[in-house]
């Protein structure tokens, strides 16, 4: 009797759900996704072409509903950012047992990352590198490392002497010739193996220990970036110390206390 909440249902997260979904154990669903169905997502996508123009958050509700009729399903079609919604967010988000990530922008990850820490929960990324060259899946626990830490712990920019190669790590960048579209084989390889891990993280949320905090699984061989195919790496990342997300703060002082740390730092500057 699981309850999953996840933010995306595109290319990478539409399979991620369709794979967890079959489990029984997962009974309801709350699903974030305001996008469209597009004709340039019909290469990647579960979704048939005829849908395009429709959104992707019902088109997830009818494929899986069609799969588990029991499946209680709750679709939010809003901005994962808007503020207007973030009362609604957070109360889910107390609510459910485990959060996935299927967005694909670093604003909504860095966001969604506060929101289950905020609650406690435990937490799954799936991240599919341009040109579908591999891909990262990480899991994150309360008291462990927050995105943060994983983000700036694994360098995910690579640069390079010219001539100027793709930004393999930033898919959705301005410059045009940076962005190369992954397979649908690609996206779903490492969708799988975010739905395995999801799966055994929800199982055994207290003491789940796969030896890594982040799998890199590569899928060719790219010059200067990896040297073989089908080779997986496995990072164990601990919590940064100096993390500015989430490294332990102090009590806040009372206001007596701020009032005095005010006049004190007043008086030094009219001393200067």
């Amino acid at each position: 009797m699981a309850h999953l909440f996840q933010v995306g249902a595109g290319s990478g997260g539409m399979p991620v759900l369709d794979l967890l979904c079959r489990d029984p154990r997962i009974t309801k669903l709350t699903l974030v996704e305001p996008d469209i169905y597009k004709p340039h997502n019909v290469d990647r996508h579960l979704f048939p072409k005829e849908h395009i123009g429709e959104n992707k958050g019902e088109l997830a509700k009818a494929w899986l509903k069609d799969r588990r009729p029991d499946l209680e399903f709750c679709l939010l079609d809003c901005d994962l950012l808007d503020s207007r919604r973030q009362e609604e967010l957070e109360r889910i988000a107390s609510e459910a047992d485990l959060g996935i990530c299927a967005a694909d922008n670093e604003i909504a990850k860095y966001h969604w990352d506060a929101l289950m820490r905020k609650h406690g929960k435990p937490w799954t990324l799936g991240e599919v590198l341009s040109g579908g060259i591999g891909g990262f899946v990480h899991w994150f626990v309360s008291g462990g490392p927050c995105y943060g830490c994983v983000a700036s712990h694994l360098h995910r920019a690579m640069p390079v002497e010219k001539p100027v190669m793709p930004d393999y790590a930033n898919p959705s960048s301005a410059v045009a010739e940076t962005t190369i579209p992954a397979s649908k084989a690609s996206i779903h390889t490492i969708a799988s193996l975010h739905a395995l891990i999801t799966l055994d993280l929800l199982a055994d949320p207290k003491s789940y220990d796969p030896g890594f905090t982040s799998l890199l699984l590569t899928l060719q061989r790219v010059p200067e970036v990896f040297d073989e195919a089908y080779r997986p790496y496995r990072f164990r990342i601990t919590r940064a110390a100096d993390c500015l997300i989430c490294r332990p703060r102090p009590a806040p002082s009372s206001s007596e206390e701020l009032d005095v740390a005010l006049d004190q730092a007043l008086a030094r500057l009219g001393d200067e």
